[in-house]
């Protein structure tokens, strides 16, 4: 599950259960066709993402990632592209991984985050000369990075570790005595988090460094978390920051304030005050102004994030974008001060445009797409030069993202074509845009359909639907790996966007506001139906399967009806109240998710529980989640697993060692996933 928020606390080889190794043992696909999207295609895939383009707009550094076979894991390098010539070169490519390029306000050198000595760590590249300086050395990595106006200092944040809370001391220990580990003793409500496990003592803090090397200094202090991205003011005395430094902070998640930061004496000022998120603050070329984002929290499951702009003290703050019912992301100020390039979603289209301070909207660039090719989710950034020309990754349906430029009004470029040699030679699924009308109330829902490759109109072939997780999130017309590789093993796939999902407008998203999962699964049937009214599905093998939110509405279905042959449901939540009480965040689900506690109104969270209809299920059901995954614990799996073991429905649970709430992490891990989907569905698919 997603959690519609900034940032909470710290706020996206076959791996088999014990026993299960044999049962899913045979191939998905009856023999390897090299012409199609393989699993083992996978480690060949590199992606394109954080693209970022000189001031000058003449050069664009970006993160290039492959995947390395031999040790199952993601490798970032750093590449250049002339913008004028299309001349594509490695700044870093090499065993190590480096990330997050920023370019110096004189173009001269660049910024990066590299783990080439061991723990990541900040280092600069002069572009002229090639020579790069390490000038860190920190116990924790850097982020964040952001450089002063004059070039001379780089601001970034980092975690600083404190001292574990502890009762009572134990004795000594004998010398050479060996004893347990000692106890760890817990007292914040946020004590885990997804993806990084228990969480140490401590808070992430903003450091000031030379940009020629040294001691970085550290500038905030306490137990609250400072997070970026940070701005200067263009006289590099003040860094803008955002921070939720309540003392309930754990209780009221969301509540953060934009702070003015004196660099020299590290006092704080607050700018904002209302009850909700205000972050991501930029500075406006002359310094008088300040644009961030945020909104006023009505303890809403989704709320619109709005972009505003506020005087440099903190006073006439007015909401620019209110009349758009669009969420606006990244805000970059343009150079003449009258405007801010910004980042969003519509109708599953990430796109870019140009926000004006009255509030008019106009898009500059689309398709965008994210580095995550996993599922097709929308996502993506961009960076803008000092004449206005942007860079960002063109999301495409048949290939990971490729950079790309827009200059002007002009038509974008595609600067790059990172996996035209794995494609060029592969027959890959098309997608077709579909709609249809929702049976509950006529709602207008929003879907595509990925067709096999060599797709015949005259015959019928089995179908899958695939919903994504959030639930507020979005799908979109985008490259997806999942749904290749299940279109190339001979399945129709339906994705969709029903009720709840983002890029429609709040009243869109927000329909399921304490009402979830509801009538999103009449969305979905519908979705189903529509597809077999063209008349190319086979009805007798008709499968389902989602991830997390997805997972959850998979849970739900087949506690509603028998129509489909296998599901599986990935990463779910099973039981409002056990996960509520152990998920990673539990003061933001419980207060933006529902109305009261579980003690409180029981009934509630029970009705909304899929447990709650395991009585119903008739469908064999696999479950898939990863043992380190904190969001959407694996007791939901468990107890879901051992209903439908006391009901006699074939079942089996797939438990990826070491994976968080993502599942794929690792290439591998990737591939498991996709393949132990495809083994179950292949067992219960009929000719």
């Amino acid at each position: 599950m997603s959690q519609h928020s900034p940032r909470v606390g710290a706020l996206r080889c076959a791996l088999f259960a014990i026993g299960l190794h044999s049962m899913f043992a045979f191939a998905a696909e009856p023999a390897l066709d090299a012409s199609r999207f393989n699993s083992a295609d996978i480690f060949e895939l590199e992606t394109a993402s954080d693209v970022q383009i000189s001031p000058d707009g003449r050069t664009i550094v970006y993160v290039r990632t492959r995947y390395d076979v031999m040790t199952d894991q993601p490798r970032a390098n750093l590449w250049t592209i002339d913008a004028k010539s299309g001349a594509h070169r490695p700044l870093r490519s090499d065993g190590d991984s480096h990330r997050s390029p920023r370019w110096s306000p004189d173009g001269t050198r660049v910024a990066y985050i590299s783990n080439a000595e061991g723990k990541p760590q900040l280092f600069v590249r002069w572009m002229d000369t090639g020579q790069t300086a390490l000038l860190t050395n920190l116990v924790e990595g850097p982020g964040d990075l952001a450089w002063s106006p004059d070039g001379r200092s780089i601001a970034f944040t980092s975690f600083v570790p404190s001292d574990a809370v502890s009762l009572a001391t134990p004795p000594a220990k004998p010398e050479g005595a060996e004893w347990a580990d000692p106890v760890t003793v817990i007292d914040r409500a946020v004590f885990r988090a997804d993806g990084q496990g228990y969480l140490e003592t401590g808070a992430t803090h903003v450091f000031i460094v030379s940009a020629e090397g040294g001691s970085p200094r550290q500038l905030t202090q306490g137990d609250a978390d400072h997070n970026g991205p940070l701005a200067f003011a263009p006289n590099g005395k003040t860094l803008y920051v955002s921070a939720n430094r309540r003392a309930d902070r754990d209780q009221q998640p969301l509540d953060s304030e934009i702070y003015a930061l004196d660099v020299d004496s590290g006092a704080l000022s607050a700018l904002t005050k209302r009850l909700g998120p205000d972050q991501n603050p930029v500075v406006s070329p002359d310094g008088k102004q300040i644009a961030y984002l945020g909104f006023d929290d009505r303890q809403q499951s989704y709320q619109i994030t709005q972009l505003y702009v506020m005087d440099a003290n903190g006073g006439n703050a007015r909401a620019v974008s209110g009349a758009l019912d669009l969420e606006l992301e990244a805000p970059v100020w343009a150079a003449d001060g009258r405007s801010l390039f910004v980042v969003y979603d519509q109708a599953g289209v990430r796109k870019v445009g140009r926000l004006s301070l009255g509030g008019e909207l106009t898009e500059l660039a689309s398709p965008v797409g994210a580095s995550d090719v996993g599922r097709p989710y929308t996502g993506g950034g961009f960076s803008v030069s000092r004449s206005g020309a942007l860079a960002f990754v063109q999301a495409s349906t048949s290939r990971p993202g490729d950079v790309a430029l827009v200059e002007g009004r002009g038509a974008a470029r595609v600067l790059t074509s990172l996996n035209d040699d794995l494609f060029g030679h592969k027959q890959l699924g098309e997608v077709e845009r579909l709609t249809w009308a929702s049976s509950h109330d006529g709602k207008t829902i929003e879907g595509w359909l990925v067709t096999q490759p060599g797709f015949d109109p005259a015959k019928k072939y089995p179908l899958l639907l695939e919903i994504h997780g959030g639930p507020h999130t979005a799908y979109g017309p985008v490259f997806s790996v999942e749904l290749q590789r299940f279109a190339a093993a001979g399945y129709l796939v339906l994705y969709t966007n029903p009720r709840g999902s983002t890029s429609y407008g709040e009243d869109f998203a927000n329909s399921i506001h304490l009402a979830y999962p509801g009538f999103d699964y009449d969305d979905l049937m519908s979705g189903v139906d529509a597809v077999i009214a063209q008349g190319h599905v086979d009805t007798r093998n008709l499968f389902v399967t989602g991830g997390s939110g997805g997972g959850v509405l998979t849970a739900w279905i087949v506690g509603k009806t028998d129509r489909f042959r296998a599901a599986v449901v990935a990463k779910p939540v099973i039981n409002w109240t056990s996960f509520v009480l152990t998920a990673d965040m539990t003061p933001y689900f419980h207060r933006y998710w529902f109305k009261a506690f579980p003690w409180e109104d029981q009934a509630d969270y029970w009705r909304r529980s899929p447990l709650s209809l395991v009585g119903n299920v008739k469908t064999p059901t696999m479950l898939l989640t990863g043992e380190a995954d904190y969001r959407t614990p694996m007791s939901e799996t468990e107890q879901y697993y051992q209903a439908l073991k006391l009901r006699q429905v074939p079942t089996a649970m797939v438990r990826v060692p070491e994976a968080s709430h993502g599942l794929t992490g690792r290439p591998s891990q990737f591939i498991a996933k996709i393949d132990n989907i495809l083994a179950w569905f292949e067992r219960y698919r009929v000719p």
